[in-house]
């Protein structure tokens, strides 16, 4: 597995090993001691997710607040993402940055985004399925969002020459002034 930073350090790219021929190919997508090694810590997961998505759907900015926050290790099993993290600590010198990565089932590539952070993707493709590992389960009373198109935050989504799909939720998630934070 080859670990990649990103300008927020804590948020990683995965690359797993992929070993192709003919026939196909055979990757490990998930190793419980590689990953922690990757990271520098125990993690643990609790809960698998999977969603399909039209092209044009923008899901997020999504995250949960304590004590239920939630890290995530995703990928793409089908078709192809603008994978977005956003540094939502306030304390954090980094706070209010982001990082976008182009995910997909072609480049096997994972996103680590650790608590404290929103995620959000935009689909590329004619449609995409999507893989979540989370460190928490779902839990309503703790969940928060962040404007997809926040000017202050400033994420150069993909063009797509169309506007993007949101859910009605997405549509009016505040700005990251009004967004509910970690401290």
């Amino acid at each position: 597995m080859n670990v990649i930073p990103t300008a927020l350090p804590e948020v990683l790219i995965i690359e797993p090993k992929v070993f192709g021929d003919e026939r196909g190919f055979f990757m490990e997508s998930f190793n419980q001691q590689a990953f922690d090694a990757a990271v520098g810590y125990s993690v643990t997961f609790v809960q698998d997710n999977h969603s399909r998505s039209a092209r044009g759907v923008l899901r997020g900015l999504h995250y949960q607040l304590p004590p239920h926050a939630q890290g995530k290790l995703v990928r793409v099993t089908a078709g192809a993402v603008f994978d977005v993290a956003v540094d939502m600590r306030r304390s954090s010198a980094r706070f209010g940055r982001w990082v976008g990565v182009d995910l997909s089932a072609a480049n096997h590539r994972q996103l680590w985004i650790p608590p404290g952070f929103a995620h959000g993707f935009l689909v590329l493709s004619d449609s995409a399925d999507f893989l979540y590992k989370t460190t928490d389960y779902y839990a309503p009373p703790a969940e928060a969002a962040l404007a997809w198109d926040d000017h202050g935050v400033g994420i150069r989504w993909p063009e797509l020459g169309t506007a993007p799909i949101l859910s009605p939720k997405d549509a009016v998630a505040p700005a990251l002034g009004d967004a509910r934070g970690f401290d």
